[in-house]
């Protein structure tokens, strides 16, 4: 089961070291690692997409992370509501055949095209796993040169 947890630690040199040292130890698998600057002076946010066997391992995860000295509130959010998105640079190999059949394809995903040559198309994406997923299915019968994924962020919704 895939839990979304959010930690917010110190900004400081090793933090992040240490807490994936921590999951690693506890043979925790992380797909995704996000982490930025809060608009709090001194403090980053991490965001993890873990897959959990258990929610008493997702339980004791919240409980080994909260015991860090670094680590100032951590929460899963996965079963409140959310908004989780992941943003991916796809670079496609393109030619004059394929050019408006995969501008087709791109279109109903939203994105941006970010660098057009002779021979490739680079595209932005930002969206939902699964929409980035799509997107990459879609076009990988096209050949896809390169993908760059940032990975999952997300906080809970307003009241």
């Amino acid at each position: 089961m895939k839990r979304i947890i959010t930690a917010y630690v110190e900004d400081s040199s090793g933090v992040l070291n240490r807490l994936t040292g921590l999951l690693s130890r506890r043979n925790f698998n992380i797909e995704s690692i996000t982490v930025g600057k809060t608009t709090q002076a001194g403090l980053s946010k991490i965001t993890l997409l873990i897959d959990l066997e258990s929610p008493q391992a997702a339980e004791q995860l919240l409980k080994q992370l909260n015991k860090q000295i670094n680590v100032i509130k951590v929460n899963d959010i996965t079963d409140q509501a959310h908004v989780a998105r992941e943003l991916a640079l796809i670079k496609v190999a393109i030619s004059a055949d394929n050019r408006a059949e995969i501008h087709s394809i791109i279109q109903p995903f939203r994105t941006n095209i970010l660098d057009v040559s002779t021979d490739s198309i680079t595209i932005e994406v930002t969206g939902a796993l699964s929409k980035v997923d799509a997107l990459i299915n879609l076009l990988m019968p096209y050949g896809i040169i390169e993908v760059s994924r940032t990975g999952l962020t997300a906080f809970p919704r307003g009241k």
